[in-house]
């Protein structure tokens, strides 16, 4: 008999952060998850995520909005369909929902990772083969408080954990914010690269002359200095910038990955399956940005552990990495929500070997984290309480 979708859960999960993390426009105290997960006839079952920075803060998506769109629109769509065709699945979904990248990756993570799970198959042998078993990964310095982040950086490095760090800045003027990264480099030195993110924060003059006084600072690489849809003022910038620009924000897909290797307006591109709208979407920016000599960075929505493993997954498969992976954001958060934590040492994140995206959910922790708590089910035509 055919194996078919016949159920789906949504729960949001509110994780809180090791400290506050202090970006552009928002701070984080506590990371909000969207998990699905999507049971077949024949037993088994997949897991995805939908995670974003902020809430609405950063988007327009946010992990409730996921799931009340899985509830109320994916799931109709998707129960009874066959589970051996996660791309027929999928198409159906991007036929008739606009939009929704973030919600369209968690569900496709979930049906690929049942997939694999069935196959008895690493999620890497469905996207082509693993090349790497390890990532690079930085952490993220945003405290916004330099000495702070100067004691974190140096435990960091002593622990073999991060040798890369990449600060959010565009919060401060111009001037307290390059003070501020410049004395952050100082202290590391080359025992580190440091990299900034200004999450779009920055006007065209503020970027030229940020680009010259961090690269005087000894920075390498600015993530997304100017606003999503500013590509002309991206162009212009990365043409005379004496450090790397990369796009993120404005990779909402494979089409604006096109048109920014057309118009060179980026160095490097932030490679983040849930705003690409999928693993397969990611995956295709990735083959646009190789034609087009563009670098590559495994980029982080902050996701938890299962968001995370999902990228590793394909980032795996992938020649080269050129800019390494932020891959970090189960480190950010109190608890991984798996039975056995994904591993990072020696700078880099472990790929795990099981089947699927190779983690296994820790029920009583969802039931602990779970914001409708552990004697409610959730809502949606779909649900019923964990088990």
């Amino acid at each position: 008999m055919p194996v078919k979708i016949v159920h789906i859960d949504t729960w949001i999960v509110d994780i809180p952060t090791i400290r506050p993390h202090v970006l552009s426009m928002t701070s984080i105290s506590s990371q909000v998850m969207m998990l699905v997960r999507i049971r077949f006839s024949d037993g088994s079952e997949g897991i995805g995520e939908g995670t974003t920075i902020g809430g609405l803060a950063y988007g327009d998506e946010s992990p409730e909005g996921m799931k009340l769109a899985i509830d109320r629109y994916f799931a109709p769509l998707l129960l009874g369909r066959d589970a051996e065709e996660p791309a027929a699945a999928m198409a159906l979904l991007r036929t008739h929902i606009v939009g929704n990248h973030f919600a369209k990756n968690a569900v496709e993570t979930a049906l690929l990772d049942a997939a694999a799970r069935r196959a008895e198959l690493p999620l890497t042998a469905l996207l082509g083969g693993r090349i790497h078993d390890s990532l690079p990964v930085l952490w993220t310095l945003a405290s916004g408080e330099t000495e702070r982040d100067i004691d974190e950086a140096e435990a960091m490095i002593a622990a073999r954990r991060h040798n890369v760090f990449k600060l959010k800045i565009g919060k401060r003027d111009l001037a307290d914010d390059v003070a501020h990264v410049a004395a952050i480099k100082k202290a590391l030195g080359d025992r580190a690269s440091v990299r900034v993110d200004v999450n779009q924060a920055w006007d065209a003059m503020s970027a030229k002359r940020g680009a010259k006084m961090l690269a005087d600072a000894g920075v390498d690489l600015i993530e997304q200095p100017l606003n999503r849809d500013d590509r002309r003022g991206m162009a212009a910038l990365t043409a005379t910038s004496p450090i790397a620009i990369m796009a993120d924000e404005a990779l909402r897909g494979p089409h604006d990955a096109l048109e920014y290797v057309r118009d060179k307006a980026a160095h490097v591109f932030s490679l983040k399956p849930a705003q690409a709208g999928g693993l397969f979407a990611a995956r295709d920016i990735a083959a646009i940005a190789r034609a087009g000599k563009v670098g590559l960075y495994g980029g982080t929505m902050l996701e938890g552990g299962v968001g995370t493993a999902a990228s590793a997954q394909l980032f795996a498969t992938l020649p080269a990495m050129e800019w390494g992976t932020e891959l970090f954001g189960p480190l950010l958060q109190t608890e991984q929500i798996f039975t056995e934590p994904l591993t990072y040492d020696n700078f880099a994140l472990a790929l795990p070997d099981s089947p699927g995206l190779g983690v296994e959910l820790d029920l009583d922790k969802i039931r602990h984290f779970r914001r409708d708590g552990p004697s409610r089910t959730v809502t949606g035509p779909t649900s019923r309480e964990t088990s």
